[in-house]
Formats: C-alpha cells, structure tokens, sequence
C-alpha cells in the first residue's frame, strides 16, 4: 500500500511590523536579516568589530528598520544592543530557549532570517537591560 504524503501547510501570520529585521548573534560573526524588498541582499553577515557594529546600525537605518529582535546569548549581544539602541533602534532581546527548538532552522542566516519573521508577526516589548556603568563597588 501507498503512502499518501500530507500537504504542508505553510504557516503565514498577519505581519504586525514591517520595519522588524532579526540577528543571530555570534562570537565571531553576526548575521542580519531585514524584510524581503528592503535591500538587494536581505541577509548579511558582519564582524563583531565596533566598526561593524555600527555598519549593522547604519544598514538597519538604510533598510528602514526600526525594531531589532536578537537572542540573548552570553555576553556577545551587549556591545551590539547598546550600538542599536543608540542609533534610535528599538531592540528586542529574545530568550534563545524560545525560538530554539523550531524544526527546519539549522544555520545562522535562517535564524536571522527566522526571527527578523516572528518579529514582523508578533508583538515584542523592548526588554529593560540593566546598566552596570556605576563606579565600581566599595567595601
């Protein structure tokens, strides 16, 4: 007997925010993902130098992007949210352990690519960071 494959259903949600771009944030590289249209190359992928950092910001700014969602992973993510933030991007830190586990998603340009989507598509409240530029403690 023949098995029949299912029909797949692709899953398509109202877009809720157009200006939404992802990254997937590494120790070495840190690739981007903004909306089809916005830009000829959709997806890029930079160094973690300060020099890039802010060709991130000023590419965001370029494609007409003005909320990020990036996962939150060890330290990596901090030099980047502050360039974001102060270049006048709202930044949205997403727990990696929630967007982890979708099947299909096995590199770093469909991470991007898949949270620069779920942040187009659901709502995502800037996340307060807590600064730690105090003096330093005194005992």
């Amino acid at each position: 007997m023949r098995r029949e494959k299912k029909a797949v259903r692709e899953l398509s949600l109202e877009c809720i925010e157009p200006n939404a771009a992802g990254i997937d944030v590494g120790a070495r590289e840190i690739y981007v993902a903004v909306a089809q249209g916005r830009d000829p190359e959709p997806v890029r992928c930079f160094s973690t130098f300060t020099e890039e950092l802010r060709a991130i910001a000023a590419w965001l700014k370029q494609c007409c992007v003005v909320t990020v969602a990036m996962e939150s992973t060890g330290v990596y993510w901090i030099p980047l949210y502050e360039v974001l933030e102060e270049a006048g991007l709202r930044v949205c830190l997403v727990n990696s352990r929630h967007v982890k586990h979708v099947p299909g998603r096995k590199s770093d340009v469909s991470d991007c690519q898949w949270l620069q989507y779920l942040h187009s598509v659901v709502c995502c409240a800037p996340r307060s960071v807590l600064r730690v530029r105090s003096a330093p403690c005194e005992r």
